[in-house]
């Protein structure tokens, strides 16, 4: 993977603030919020999350601190509104070459992810049935095998190719097209190693 350090649409190593900040379950809903609607105030968020405003204006401060997420100050009404927008970035827990600092808090993240994982599986899985006997026609999901055999360097190549993809459709997609949808793309990969 290429080793950029937060630039918008690139892959980033997580830092051991992004790694605090990203372990806790709400500010990883608002992430995925911001995410989906792209600018939001805190009271936005508090409304859509239903969490009281002071909470969410900490977790907002802190996600930024960690720079998970910018402030928009060209959507904000005037110098006193504070509108916020997510970093649009891959995010890269750590390797050999870039280490975890905290153990624990990289296993807990991972713990994290895992869940928030395993929700996305599930409701793929509830909706997939509507759509492969075909009572459902639109998709909403996903689930596709595939097996190829690489090198690590070819892997670690085929993963670039695809978060510059995914960087590159962004990038095309209209913006104020009404039939846009927030996808969530978990990847998971596996050699025949572990």
């Amino acid at each position: 993977m290429t080793e950029a350090r937060g630039g918008e649409g690139e892959v980033t190593w997580m830092t051991s603030a992004m790694l605090k900040a990203y372990s806790h379950p709400l500010r990883r809903q608002i992430l995925r919020l911001l995410a989906r609607r792209e600018f939001l105030r805190a009271a936005d968020v508090a409304a859509e999350l239903d969490v009281p405003a002071n909470s969410v204006s900490f977790h907002l401060r802190a996600l930024a601190d960690a720079g998970l997420i910018r402030e928009a100050p060209e959507r904000a009404r005037d110098r006193r509104d504070r509108v916020w927008t997510h970093v649009k970035s891959a995010l890269n827990l750590g390797d050999p070459r870039t280490p975890v600092a905290d153990e624990q808090l990289g296993n807990a993240v991972l713990a994290a992810v895992a869940e928030d994982h395993q929700e996305l599986l599930r409701r793929a899985l509830a909706w997939s049935s509507e759509y492969v006997t075909g009572r459902e026609s639109e998709v909403h999901g996903t689930f596709t095998q595939q097996h190829i055999r690489l090198t690590s360097a070819e892997f670690k190549a085929l993963m670039e190719q695809i978060a510059h993809a995914v960087n590159a459709a962004e990038e095309a997609h209209e913006r104020d097209d009404p039939d846009a949808r927030l996808w969530q793309i978990d990847l998971l990969a596996a050699d025949d190693q572990i």
